[in-house]
């Protein structure tokens, strides 16, 4: 059996480094975030710049739109990228957009930032009310062309109202366990449960805002943490989503937060003290420390085979099954 790696989501300050990086990590995919707050056309400017990297690099990189593009990554030591939005923004008010943006190569849109949107209910909000009249008609549009649901910054209810009326399995890209921390972006044993029932897919993310202990959080503690989880979503729906923020300036975390929907600042997961990205993990730097997280999971007594399947197989397990139209 070939065993694949795959980072479910990455939001990187992009360079050649960068690249390289994921080449020496050994990683045959990465879910990047072109969209946070973008509008349909300033999506289209991010997506013009990856092309102009995919142009530059051709041998580090180049764009993934299917599951077989990750076995093509592996088959040329290459890294498949694939698109993402962390917002319904780029399809703004228009749900013939989401057909476009798919077109275009967009394979995951989350239903919300950590505010409402017009689709859905962000973590942060103080009443969910769920799915919106126009999120279950985006939702059935997503279905439809092979756009994969991501709930990683929904409310609870939002989260199992979409794996409710969802007809295929979503994701929640990059998240850790509640009863491991209690983050506001970590998900309850309820949403994990309905989810793995559903199919659904749960990335475990290195963002230190969601680790138990930040960034001093254990390898050791991260490992158990995920094996811990195995044991109450199975070992088939659970995969990595780093959400590495690397070499990104502070002003980017502002504008995650920000956007435009306020005048003032909101810290998010951070304080005014520490408004910044925090530091990563000293066993996580960088895509040449993801061999790391295999490691640590062997210490738990977790198989080879079991490893294989969180590092990668399972995500691509997914992506056979999801990135394609209904027919």
């Amino acid at each position: 059996m070939t065993n694949y790696q795959i980072d479910c989501l990455q939001y990187a300050n992009w360079s050649e480094n960068i690249f390289k990086e994921m080449r020496e990590g050994g990683l045959d995919a990465v879910h990047v975030t072109i969209a946070y707050h973008e509008t349909f056309r300033e999506t289209v400017l991010n997506m013009e710049q990856w092309n102009r990297w995919f142009e530059q690099f051709p041998s580090l990189i180049f764009q993934g739109t299917t599951g077989a593009d990750v076995r093509l990554a592996k088959e040329t030591n290459r890294t498949a990228i694939f698109f993402g939005f962390q917002n319904p923004s780029p399809i703004e008010d228009d749900i013939g957009l989401v057909q476009i943006l798919h077109q275009l190569g967009a394979r995951f849109m989350q239903l919300t930032y950590n505010n409402q949107s017009l689709l859905a209910t962000g973590c942060y909000e103080s009443y969910d009310a769920g799915l919106t009249r126009m999120g279950r008609e985006v939702v059935k549009e997503m279905n439809r062309v092979g756009m994969v649901v991501d709930m990683s910054h929904s409310g609870e209810k939002s989260t199992l109202d979409a794996i409710e009326y969802s007809e295929r399995p979503i994701a929640i890209t990059h998240a850790n366990p509640h009863n491991w921390h209690q983050a506001l972006r970590n998900k309850s044993d309820t949403v994990m449960r309905e989810l793995s029932n559903s199919g659904g897919m749960l990335g475990f993310s290195i963002y230190p805002h969601h680790l138990k202990g930040g960034t001093s959080c254990t390898i050791d503690s991260f490992c158990q943490m995920i094996s811990d989880t195995a044991n109450i979503m199975g070992i088939d729906n659970i995969g990595i989503g780093t959400d590495l923020c690397q070499n990104q300036p502070d002003s980017i975390v502002e504008w995650m937060r920000v956007g435009r929907w306020t005048k003032g600042i909101d810290y998010g997961e951070g304080t005014a003290s520490n408004a910044g990205f925090p530091p990563m993990p000293t066993w996580y730097k960088d895509n040449r420390d993801f061999s790391n997280i295999a490691n640590g999971l062997h210490k738990t007594g977790m198989t080879e085979t079991e490893i294989s399947k969180v590092m990668g197989n399972n995500w691509l397990n997914f992506y056979d099954n999801n990135f394609g139209a209904i027919k």
